[in-house]
């Protein structure tokens, strides 16, 4: 099982990922962001929409975070790029302060949602709807920075090891 330190590790590589792909997406045109690149939701702005979506759904499985009511895969959840920027940089602030409230009995347990994907009820340890979406993040995330990138755009290296946020503990 995992802990909540590892899960407030994630949470912030999860914002400062966003944040260097939202900073070199913003250097693109709209036309740019919304051209099909061959990628699985097609565009980086596409893209970008069904990772808020999905992490809002999933944080509504998680937490209080309201559900979206766009339907899956949430590729058309927000049409302005502005607005998009806006939701996501709110929603990395929700997931950061509800990983930063989380105790080992949060982590523990199963959770039980009603999925669409799955066609009923699903069930799994709560920990590992937590693992998975992270790991969605980080997968999608791929994804946007290789369109970036094809894009002429500069996104940071995506490498954990190398972030920002993260520091040695002292001693």
């Amino acid at each position: 099982m995992i802990d909540p330190a590892y899960v407030k590790t994630l949470a912030a590589y999860n914002r400062w990922q966003n944040a260097s792909l939202y900073e070199a997406a913003a250097t693109l045109t709209d036309a740019q962001r919304r051209e099909d690149r061959g990628a699985f939701f097609k565009s980086v702005h596409a893209t970008l929409n069904h990772l808020l979506w999905a992490d809002q759904m999933w944080m509504s499985r998680l937490s209080d975070v309201a559900r979206p009511e766009t339907p899956f895969p949430g590729i058309d959840h927000v049409a302005d790029w502005d607005e998009l920027t806006q939701r996501r940089n709110a929603l990395d602030d929700r997931i950061i302060a509800w990983a930063g409230g989380l105790a080992a009995d949060d982590l523990a347990g199963e959770l039980v949602w009603i999925s669409g994907l799955m066609g009923g009820e699903a069930r799994r340890p709560r920990w590992l709807a937590v693992v998975h979406m992270f790991n969605h993040q980080t997968h999608h995330r791929g994804q946007v920075h290789a369109l970036l990138t094809g894009l002429g755009a500069k996104p940071r290296d995506t490498d954990i090891i190398l972030s920002e946020f993260w520091s040695p503990p002292p001693g």
